[in-house]
């Protein structure tokens, strides 16, 4: 992250963090045409409504403290719906669809999408679909290495 980019996720942090969202990025690109992107997280779904919230309230704060010189245009958004999970919180997506990249794979499969059941001690148990029925497995924590949200179908 560049400097000037820095000072704006930092003088940015606590406006988004205090309505409840987890700044993610900042970044600062074009030469005459200035985009300033600004992406924004949280566990539970971001909507388009969310995202003019965020917009509105980061415009106030980038006004009041002008910290880009050159016009420039916003560009709020969030992650997305399939977006990327650090597995060290998948604790936090209980009840929610996701995708699971396993390093030992589960019956020949690397890949499983299911809804997180619960988390025990090093125990993840995914509710699958298989076939006509769903299915609870259990999967150990430390074989998970890439973890999304996933879109039920």
């Amino acid at each position: 992250m560049k400097e000037e980019e820095k000072k704006i996720f930092d003088a940015l942090n606590p406006c988004v963090t205090s309505l409840g969202y987890e700044l993610v990025e900042v970044a600062l690109s074009g030469s005459k045409n200035k985009t300033l992107k600004v992406v924004v997280d949280r566990v539970t779904p971001i909507s388009l409504e969310d995202i003019v919230t965020v917009s509105e309230k980061v415009g106030e704060t980038l006004d009041e403290l002008d910290p880009i010189t050159d016009p420039y245009t916003l560009d709020v958004s969030s992650l997305g719906a399939e977006k990327p999970i650090d597995v060290s919180r998948l604790g936090e997506y209980i009840g929610r669809y996701v995708n699971l990249h396993l390093v030992h794979p589960y019956k020949g499969e690397n890949i499983l999408e299911g809804t997180i059941v619960s988390i025990e001690g090093e125990t993840l148990t995914l509710r699958i679909k298989e076939k006509a029925s769903r299915k609870d497995v259990p999967l150990v924590l430390k074989d998970i290495d890439k973890a999304r949200l996933a879109i039920d179908l």
